[in-house]
This record gives structure tokens, C-alpha cells and sequence, in this order.
């Protein structure tokens, strides 16, 4: 029996090498997109025995992908980040003016937080970073917006 998505993955394999492309089987792997805390379907894919490797989370554009769209991975990166970020923020504003501090968080801060904002903005795990950058604004009297 023919599995249909080693005949996709043939195809995909066939249109990079009628455009001169190259597969790097070790460092391609795949998402498989599940239900939270469901693992229905174990998939194999094979092409002329180079097997390509599943994973959970990828990184993309800067953004951490997980196989349940929860964000978590991603969110959590952030925090840290983030942290940092206010660490820096904080520790700057008593010997910057009001409008340097303000170009910093703009630059660093925000820059950060805003970033994918259109995709990981409305999960529950968002309210970790919304409550850091109200930390920031509190701390910081310098800062508004």
C-alpha cells in the first residue's frame, strides 16, 4: 500500500531537482499539526529510503511554531528576552533623559513584544508578556506612551 503523503513528498522531491535544488535530509523535518494532547497518526516520510524527521516545534522567521499552535515555546522564549530587555531599560533610564528611555523601549522592548504579535497575541500564555511590559511602564516613570 502506497502511503499519499510519500507521493507528495516524491513530488516535492521531484520539483527540486527539476529546479536544481537540493534536499538536506538531515536538516529538514516536519510539523505535524494536532489537537492539544492527541498524537492520532504516527507519520513516516520516505523518499528513495532518506527519511525526513518529525518534530514538535519549529523555528520560523523568528517565530517558534509548535505542533498545537499553543505558543508556548515561543512566549516563553520572549519572556526572557523581555526580561533582559527590562533589566537594561530600567537600569538606563537614571542617567538617560525622558526622550532617549523612550527611543530604548520603542527599540528594544517593543520591538520585541510586537513582533508575530498577530499570531501568538491572543493565547492565554500571552498575558506573561503584557504583564512584563506593564512592569516596565510602572517601574519606569520616564516612559509613556
Amino acid at each position: 500500500m502506497v502511503n499519499i503523503h510519500n507521493l507528495i513528498f516524491g513530488d516535492n522531491n521531484n520539483w527540486f531537482k527539476v529546479n536544481q535544488l537540493i534536499l538536506n535530509y538531515y536538516k529538514t523535518h516536519y510539523l505535524q499539526f494536532n489537537k492539544k494532547n492527541s498524537r492520532d497518526y504516527d507519520l513516516k516520510l520516505n523518499y528513495q529510503g532518506n527519511y525526513v524527521k518529525s518534530s514538535s516545534n519549529t523555528k520560523f522567521l523568528g517565530l517558534i511554531i509548535d505542533d498545537s499552535l499553543s505558543w508556548k515555546a515561543h512566549i516563553d522564549q520572549m519572556m526572557s528576552k523581555l526580561n533582559t530587555a527590562c533589566f537594561v531599560i530600567l537600569t538606563i533610564q537614571a542617567i538617560m533623559s525622558q526622550k532617549t528611555s523612550r527611543v530604548v523601549y520603542f527599540a528594544y522592548l517593543h520591538s520585541i513584544m510586537s513582533y508575530g504579535i498577530i499570531f501568538w497575541g491572543n493565547q492565554p500564555h500571552s498575558e506573561k508578556i503584557f504583564k512584563i511590559q506593564k512592569r516596565v511602564k510602572k517601574e519606569s516613570s520616564q516612559i509613556q506612551e
